[in-house]
């Protein structure tokens, strides 16, 4: 039987894609849960249609996070701390701090955009990468200076 993928399934198939199943398994496993639906005329013409809108939507969100990515590039966050005479800080510059410090210069970046590994416990320069898209990934100077 030939079913459409409502939701990703491992070992089957992503969403949208139409895939052939065991009778059994379409009937008393995917169509009751809603996991995938018929794949009759009607419904493969509305998963094309879903596929084409969320293409067309990605590629507006993708130009978007370029545009972003080209602003961000130019951008040198300054956060002070406090810090100790081995220039070691008493907390740590977090992925918090850092999307704190892009909204106050006007991005709304969220913190889990921000991919820092671990925190900066360290006075000096660092390139953070942000997550804009899926597919692009942004780079910010952060420099974390002492706290007067």
């Amino acid at each position: 039987m030939e079913v459409i993928l409502r939701q990703d399934i491992p070992e089957l198939g992503q969403r949208g894609d139409i895939v052939t199943v065991k009778d059994g398994y379409a009937r008393n496993y995917l169509l009751p849960r809603k996991l995938a639906m018929a794949a009759t005329p009607g419904n493969r013409k509305q998963v094309a249609d879903m596929k084409a809108a969320v293409a067309r939507r990605d590629a507006t969100e993708k130009a978007s996070a370029e545009l972003l990515a080209e602003q961000l590039a130019a951008v040198t966050l300054t956060i002070p701390a406090r810090a100790g005479e081995s220039d070691q800080l008493f907390g740590s510059v977090t992925s918090m701090d850092i999307a704190a410090a892009l909204e106050a210069k006007g991005f709304s970046i969220d913190k889990r955009k921000v991919l820092l590994d671990e925190p900066i416990k360290t006075i000096g320069e660092y390139p953070v990468p942000l997550r804009l898209h899926r597919d692009l990934t942004a780079t910010v100077k952060v420099n974390v200076t002492r706290e007067e």
